[in-house]
């Protein structure tokens, strides 16, 4: 039988105390911004307030790809309800740093949303831009309601006012990369949320 080799991360992706960071060394990254243990409490303190506003009416959770993938993953199982997911795929266009706020969808969602309890679960807020053409595209199709649940809103980088109903953390402008967000498909799978300081890529 093979040895096995000792893993850095426990079951559920939580890297082991003591394990040696694996980013170690990437000159690319910066400063944490949100650490993997502070995310986690605020997580849960997300799960416990949308259990209790949806008590008697369990929301279908809407996440936007692809970002968002690990903040609804733990969200859901935060929340002490019998939600439903259900994802979407948008793309804007601008550079990779910006948007212009003109926004294609390229994956749909499967549900009617008809008569449903809405919670749109995004990772990141910049410009806000893309966010008000979801909430007007999704608005059409009559759902009873229709909230967002934000990790993360860039402080400053907002026109006006986006009434946002729960927000995980208020961050810098930076470019941040991690939990989800990355740069050109690298750095998803770090647990917590570091500045990016290396070459954005363009388009």
């Amino acid at each position: 039988m093979a040895d096995e080799v000792e893993s850095p991360w426990r079951a559920g992706g939580r890297r082991m105390s003591g394990a040696v960071d694996p980013w170690q060394g990437d000159s690319h990254l910066g400063e944490v911004v949100v650490a993997e243990d502070v995310l986690d409490k605020r997580v849960a303190e997300l799960g416990e307030e949308l259990t209790n506003d949806y008590d008697g009416r369990p929301p279908l959770l809407v996440g936007v790809l692809k970002g968002a993938f690990v903040f609804m993953s733990d969200l859901a199982r935060a929340i002490r309800l019998p939600v439903e997911i259900d994802v979407m795929a948008v793309a804007s266009y601008g550079s990779a740093t910006t948007t212009s706020g003109v926004v294609r969808i390229v994956k749909d969602l499967d549900s009617d949303l008809t008569g449903r309890h809405v919670l749109v679960v995004e990772d990141i807020v910049d410009s806000g831009l893309t966010l008000s053409y979801l909430r007007r595209s999704l608005l059409a199709r009559e759902p009873a309601s229709l909230e967002v649940c934000a990790l993360l809103v860039k402080e400053g980088r907002q026109p006006s006012r986006l009434d946002l109903r729960y927000v995980g953390f208020q961050i810098p402008p930076d470019f941040v990369v991690g939990y989800g967000l990355d740069v050109a498909e690298r750095y998803r799978n770090l647990p917590d949320v570091r500045v990016y300081k290396g070459p954005v890529p363009v388009g």
